[in-house]
């Protein structure tokens, strides 16, 4: 497999972008550009914000047309990098040749986010829900527990797929040292003519593998179903 994209690229610029540019000098100009307010230099308390002339949005749909050409030459002349190459033994092992890709990303977008979606109630623990949460100031406000419930959520997707990419995860619920004599070494011998008899000393935990399995899909079924939040 090789993967190739490039950072994301936005080659449109905004006929308010030129004028801004154009006519650097004034105040609306200022204020459109530092995204910010003119403070007067006699009395630092004194601002305001002063918004772009009318005659400006004329222009802006004289110069919209110049803006497409120019976005047009960018797109061609530094086009977005995006090539995938799949290769045939990708696919012998899917799940854990995207597994491989897909933990990473999570703990960056984990490490890095800056908003929560919408999570139900449902997909949480109780003491998460909604209705566990401080009342709100205003109806259209987020409650308290907003952003902790998609902390959980991706806190189960990234422990999922950890389970996923470890070598032996499942190796916990299986105790083998009834065939191992010596300190470190395992008799295969003698666990495999167990095995070929229908008999086995191994011992395995059934039960703890079951809450392993159930948390581990539980996991995926929360990444299926949050895939499209996923962004930061």
């Amino acid at each position: 497999m090789k993967v190739y994209i490039g950072k994301y690229r936005d080659h449109w610029i905004s006929p308010y972008t030129m004028l801004d540019h154009v006519f650097w000098w004034t105040d609306w100009s200022k204020c459109s550009r530092d995204k910010t307010v003119i403070r007067s230099l006699a009395e630092e308390r004194e601002h305001k914000y002063v918004e772009r002339p009318e005659w400006t949005e004329r222009w802006s749909d004289r110069l919209a047309p110049i803006s497409r050409v120019i976005q047009w030459v960018w797109d061609r002349v530094h086009p977005a990098i995006k090539y995938v190459k799949i290769d045939r033994y990708d696919t012998w092992s899917m799940d854990h040749t995207l597994a491989d890709i897909i933990l990473p990303m999570l703990r960056q977008l984990n490490a890095t986010k800056h908003g929560a979606p919408n999570v139900d109630d449902e997909d949480v623990p109780e003491y998460l829900r909604s209705h566990m949460a401080q009342p709100k100031e205003n109806e259209w406000d987020t409650d308290s527990l907003w952003h902790m419930r998609w902390d959980w959520v991706l806190a189960e997707i990234i422990w999922a797929f950890e389970q996923k990419v470890a070598d032996d995860a499942e190796g916990q619920f299986f105790d083998h040292s009834a065939y191992e004599p010596l300190k470190g070494k395992t008799n295969h011998d003698a666990w495999f003519k167990d095995m070929s008899a229908g008999t086995s000393k191994v011992k395995y935990d059934e039960a703890g593998h079951r809450v392993w399995l159930d948390r581990k899909h539980n996991g995926f079924r929360l990444f299926g179903k949050y895939y499209e939040a996923l962004w930061d």
